[in-house]
């Protein structure tokens, strides 16, 4: 992005808050407050295409024991079952018990969620989550 595309704000904002918010980007190592606003401003509008069911990606994390009975097969099921909205697949053996699976799937965001709800939801995932993401052609 060249310096012609930047538009230049000034705000106010309360000096605790200022100084907590530079804390906040010290710890995450922005190299100005700029960059992590701009971040900020990204992540609230990628919430907002998951609230409108835009196009979007994510990926799905599932830790799960695999001598739950059934378990694998009922996953792989669904995973063919939402063939069309998962695009990759790793499994990882943790230890001698449990697996760790992510899925990056893209799609309608009422579709993803729906396919998450349904994967975290399994009888015998011991934790799930969603990580929301966005195509980035909105934020272009």
């Amino acid at each position: 992005m060249g310096g012609k595309d930047l538009t230049r704000i000034a705000i106010s904002i309360d000096k605790k808050l200022m100084d907590r918010f530079d804390g906040f980007t010290a710890e995450k190592g922005y190299t100005n407050r700029s960059e992590a606003i701009r971040d900020l401003i990204r992540d609230a509008l990628v919430g907002r295409e998951w609230e409108e069911d835009q196009e979007v990606v994510g990926t799905i994390t599932l830790v799960y024991n695999h001598h739950t009975r059934e378990l694998s097969d009922t996953l792989n099921d669904l995973q063919h079952h939402f063939y069309h909205a998962i695009i990759s697949n790793l499994h990882v053996h943790l230890d001698e018990h449990n697996c760790l699976e992510v899925m990056v799937v893209r799609g309608k965001a009422s579709v993803v969620k729906r396919i998450a709800d349904r994967m975290i939801g399994t009888k015998g995932v011991v934790h799930g989550k969603l990580s929301m993401a966005t195509t980035g052609k909105e934020l272009v």
